[in-house]
């Protein structure tokens, strides 16, 4: 093909795939309008894009023009296993000029009668979305230009699909999220609460976390934590510590217990995730506080007559990721006097990227004072949060002991 007709190939591809009638489809019709183009432009019988789930390492089919089969029996492709399943490994084109049993792993493929293959990868700044083939009823030999041209095509899918992700991530995680938050606290004689929450503007909500409940004993507990990442899949994980935790601390009286436990089912169930997690539970009989914490910042202890402290808690390592030295996780007792304020947060309010830590603690030892929760609140957010938005998520949770 001289180097002319190629660039009007790549011209006329360009021009059908960003037809201005696809910006107003939603996905699913934009994508099968998009093969559609795709079937007449490379002249082939049928055209299917597949997208890949990191969590499960396979391809599903989104969307096929010839083979609809495969979206109505729920087609699913291992990664490395048949035709799709070795480019999505690979991350490269490849072409079939025989498609059988021992090619290809969705029977529809080769029952279709097809006689040859060219798939690429969809890919997002080297990310894997997913998988576009093409596939012809006769012979064929696909060209290198061919693929040029279908790696175009799955550049323009690469986008329209992570436009559509990234929107209904953020929907299900913002409603997730909100969920799972105390809207309210519970009413306790002798306590008070309020917190801030504030999401990460450069990479969305993510696994931050606070929880307080009545236990049957009367005590309180108290929770803060942070999944390690962002987006839905932090989110998710983050709702199902949220519940174990509850579900360990009606069953055990030690913050310490409570939190081994929950490391071994992290490390179990969730073997990719880890978080720093802080649990505290509130005696208002002898006005103590029993603290254990996996890895995250200490409490800010402010009582009267007293300066501001980091509450002298030693941590021990985060839960999951089979994190252990095989001693025993630590509890501490803290004695809370009257009008005493405790504030637990997590990490997004005080560490700045190539900033040292030490200043930004310094700051909010300073803010915590023995006051109402919704004033310590609002000077610690006014201390710490700087005018541009927040690399990370911000989560804080302050708690005040009044006499009954």
């Amino acid at each position: 093909m001289s180097a002319t007709a190629n660039a009007t190939d790549r011209l006329r591809v360009l021009e059908a795939i960003t037809d201005v009638e696809l910006r107003h489809m939603e996905l699913d019709e934009s994508l099968l309008a998009l093969l559609g183009k795709v079937c007449a432009l490379f002249e082939v019988d049928t055209a299917t894009i597949l997208l890949y789930d990191a969590t499960t390492q396979r391809l599903g089919v989104r969307a096929t023009v010839g083979i609809e089969e495969e979206i109505r029996r729920g087609v699913t492709v291992d990664l490395g296993a048949g035709f799709s399943g070795r480019i999505a490994a690979t991350r490269r084109p490849l072409v079939l000029d025989r498609v059988d049993q021992t090619t290809v792993s969705s029977a529809a493929l080769w029952r279709k009668g097809l006689r040859a293959l060219l798939g690429v990868p969809i890919l997002v700044r080297d990310e894997l979305i997913g998988v576009l083939h093409v596939g012809s009823l006769t012979e064929r030999a696909f060209t290198e230009a061919d693929t040029h041209l279908l790696l175009l095509v799955a550049d323009r899918v690469a986008l329209a699909i992570q436009a559509e992700t990234t929107s209904a991530e953020r929907a299900a995680t913002t409603a997730l999220q909100r969920s799972l938050l105390p809207t309210r606290f519970p009413v306790v004689d002798g306590l008070c609460f309020d917190a801030r929450y504030v999401p990460g503007a450069v990479a969305g909500l993510g696994g931050d976390w606070y929880d307080v409940f009545v236990l049957p004993s009367g005590r309180v507990g108290v929770v803060i934590g942070d999944v390690a990442g962002h987006g839905l899949a932090a989110a998710v994980v983050m709702g199902r510590l949220r519940s174990a935790l509850r579900a360990y601390a009606l069953e055990n009286d030690s913050p310490a217990q409570v939190l081994t436990k929950l490391n071994g089912k992290v490390s179990h169930f969730e073997r990719t995730s880890m978080a720093t997690v802080a649990y505290a539970v509130i005696d208002l009989t002898d006005r103590t506080v029993t603290v254990s914490s996996a890895g995250h910042p200490p409490p800010v202890l402010a009582a009267p007559g007293h300066p501001s402290i980091l509450a002298p808690i030693t941590p021990d390592p985060p839960v999951g990721l089979g994190l252990h030295t095989g001693r025993p996780r630590r509890d501490t007792v803290l004695n809370l006097p009257n009008g005493a304020v405790l504030a637990f947060y997590t990490d997004g309010l005080v560490e700045r990227r190539g900033h040292a830590l030490d200043p930004y603690l310094d700051r909010l030892t300073e803010a915590v004072t023995p006051e109402s929760p919704a004033v310590v609140c609002g000077r610690v957010m006014d201390t710490l949060v700087e005018p541009e938005p927040t690399q990370d998520d911000i989560a804080l949770l302050v708690a005040r002991f009044l006499a009954p």
